[in-house]
Order: structure tokens, then sequence, then C-alpha cells
């Protein structure tokens, strides 16, 4: 990264609507985002060292010939706390190192992050300020359940492992997504970025 450069975090809830604010800011600010959960799914599938030690820590059956079987990582990482900090502690460093490298090759004053486990992963000592995207629980549940065409139960499991929102008090701007039209959103996110940058 440049030091000139200014880079944001952005995080939130599942279902709060982090995407969606960030293709905001690709799109209508020209800033470039770093998507972690596709370059983590990315590095995970192509970085050799990070398939040598999920084989050694999971098992030969974690990959089929070239392809990550996820539902296999999956079971092996929620099974337990210790089992994920163990995964991620493979696999933060090395998205970690890979947004770094990408920051750098930005020509963009601004470069962002999007991260759902922004803060849990230690990504937030890296960015200079954090956007969290906030909405009401139940928003939320309806939006996850609808995206990913998932039951209530299945979502809120998945609520219960990631609770960013207990890091929105840590974060520099709250942009509340329950009911803000597109407009007031960039509106939002204007001041933000003359705040930020």
């Amino acid at each position: 990264m440049a030091a000139s450069q200014c880079s944001i975090g952005i995080t939130g809830g599942i279902g709060s609507g982090k995407s969606y604010v960030a293709d905001i800011l690709r799109h209508d600010f020209g800033i470039p985002v770093y998507d972690c959960d596709a370059e983590a799914k990315r590095l995970t599938a192509s970085d050799h060292d990070i398939r040598r030690q999920l084989t050694e820590l999971v098992g030969d059956d974690v990959f089929r010939g070239e392809h990550l079987v996820r539902q296999r990582l999956a079971d092996f990482l929620f099974s337990s706390e210790e089992n994920a900090r163990k995964v991620n502690s493979i696999i933060h460093p090395a998205v970690l190192r890979d947004f770094c490298q990408w920051a750098g090759k930005q020509s963009a004053p601004v470069v962002a992050m999007e991260s759902a486990i922004l803060f849990e992963s230690g990504f937030n000592t890296k960015v200079d300020k954090v956007l969290f995207v906030d909405a009401p629980e139940e928003v939320r549940l309806e939006r996850a359940m609808l995206r990913d065409a998932a039951s209530k139960e299945q979502i809120r499991a998945r609520m219960t492992m990631q609770q960013p929102e207990n890091n929105k008090c840590r974060a520099d701007f709250v942009i509340d997504n329950s009911t803000a039209t597109e407009e007031e959103i960039i509106d939002k996110l204007t001041k933000f970025l003359i705040e930020s940058t």
C-alpha cells in the first residue's frame, strides 16, 4: 500500500448490505474494493502453501483433485472454535498479504476491503477507517434467506457464528441500510469519505 493511500474496511452482519455498499463505492465513487470472501476462496483453491497446510490439518479429502471440497472444510471449521482458529491462522495471513499486494497495485487514492470478519481477523488494524453497514436483525435475516435460498435456522446459525455487530461501536462510521434509498446511501458515503480522506 502506498503511504499516501487511504484504506477503508467495510464490515457488518450477514444480510446488512456490505456488498451493496461496496458496489456503490466501486461504481459511484471509483474506489477499488477487495472482496475478502471471494479472494479467500480463490487463494484457498490456488495457493500451494494453503493447500498443503489445509491437507495436513483437515485430511487429504479436503481437496478433490484441484478443487477444494468446501463442505468438508466447513464441517471441520464449524465443529469447534479451535478448528476455526487453526483454519483461520492458515487463510487470514494469506488474504492479508494478498490485499496489501493488491492495494499496492492500485493507482486510486482510496482503496477498500470488504470483510464480514474485519475485526475478528485483525484486518481492521491494516485499514485507516472502518465503515460499518447496519440493519435490524429481522431485516438481515430475511435478506440472507432470500439471497442464499437458506432456511431461517441456517441463517440464524451463521449469525451466531459471525457477530460483527458486537464491533459496531469500534467503527469510524455507521450506515443504517435498513430502509435507505441508493441516493441516501450515496449521501452518507460522501459524508464518510469527506471526513475520512
